[in-house]
């Protein structure tokens, strides 16, 4: 190697990376398709919703409804942001669009939490000053959403771990089938023993159930966009098995971890070598460990035959 600093690069594109979680993932074309489903099919149901709860005065529709509304949304902005990672890299955005799908569901978990406090404030409303509910029509209205979201979960079914753009459209799903549980026995609870104050309680549970999912999200999606090390990878243990990679490795230090988006895991270091002759060797050796052992295929490696040059800058450690 001509300059003992420079660096190797493997650079492909974010929606081509597999991993051990994406061995069993659909493409992302796949994935853009049953958003795309998802999207029409919760409309449809959000539709029949808000006006069944309009028409019988229920909450608890209401309250599924306008989860679904905000769930339609959610749904077409995961497709945009499927669709986008598709996108090549360009002059300007040289790692590509891979990472629209995390910034994605980091909106909607915060939207979540928009619906939650609606939701809380409406039903204090309720309990304090119960209305009249047409729970016949309740019932059939809250049957026909929970089939459907049932069908929608069922076409979300088997994204990867580390998709949090799959992650976040499947939990507003999943808060869809919720409430249109809920919406099924608070209407059964009045039908049959008068309960109005059902309504309501059925709904501030939903609200709640839905808040540890969103904070769930919420903090998945914030730790990918710090650039957080990738859920269940250690990288001290990655820095000890890149010590071990080869013979001719004396020291691995200055190492970061982190994922662009969907399984895209990165990884950069410096290399001390016994011999700096070992030099292809040696990369050959990191680059193999990497990707076989830990699924990370873009590795930018810098070659440190003598002392490191970035050490006044921190360069010691993962820091």
């Amino acid at each position: 190697m001509s300059n003992p600093h420079s660096c190797r690069h493997d650079h492909p594109h974010p929606a081509t990376v597999h991993d051990h979680d994406l061995d069993h993932a659909p493409p992302v074309g796949a994935r853009g398709r049953k958003l795309l489903v998802a999207f029409l099919l919760t409309t449809l149901t959000m539709l029949a919703e808000v006006v069944g709860g309009l028409w019988s005065g229920s909450l608890a529709l209401l309250t599924d409804g306008g989860h679904m509304m905000v769930d339609a949304l959610a749904l077409l902005m995961a497709f945009v942001g499927a669709r986008l990672a598709l996108r090549p890299a360009d002059a300007r955005r040289s790692y590509g669009y891979g990472r629209m799908e995390v910034l994605v569901g980091f909106v909607n978990a915060l939207s979540q939490f928009v619906l939650v406090a609606w939701v809380a404030w409406e039903a204090v409303q309720r309990l304090l000053h119960p209305g009249a509910i047409l729970s016949g029509l309740m019932l059939a209205v809250a049957i026909v959403g929970l089939l459907a979201n049932l069908l929608v979960l069922r076409s979300l079914h088997g994204h990867a771990h580390d998709d949090v753009n799959l992650a976040g459209a499947t939990l507003h799903v999943l808060g869809d089938l919720l409430g249109s549980v809920a919406a099924v026995l608070a209407a059964l609870a009045i039908r049959w023993f008068g309960w109005l104050w059902a309504d309501p309680l059925l709904s501030l549970l939903v609200a709640v159930l839905i808040l540890v999912s969103a904070w769930r999200l919420l903090r998945r999606s914030a730790h990918i966009l710090l650039e957080g090390v990738p859920d269940g990878m250690d990288s001290a243990e990655v820095e000890a098995a890149l010590r071990g990679a080869d013979a001719s490795i004396r020291g691995i230090h200055h190492l970061h971890v982190w994922q662009l988006a969907s399984g895209s895991r990165m990884a950069t270091l410096h290399a001390e070598l016994h011999d700096p002759a070992a030099a292809a060797q040696a990369l050959r050796a990191i680059h193999r460990l990497l990707g076989e052992r830990f699924g990370i295929q873009h590795v930018t490696v810098q070659i440190d035959p003598e002392a490191c040059l970035d050490q006044p800058r921190g360069c010691a450690g993962h820091g």
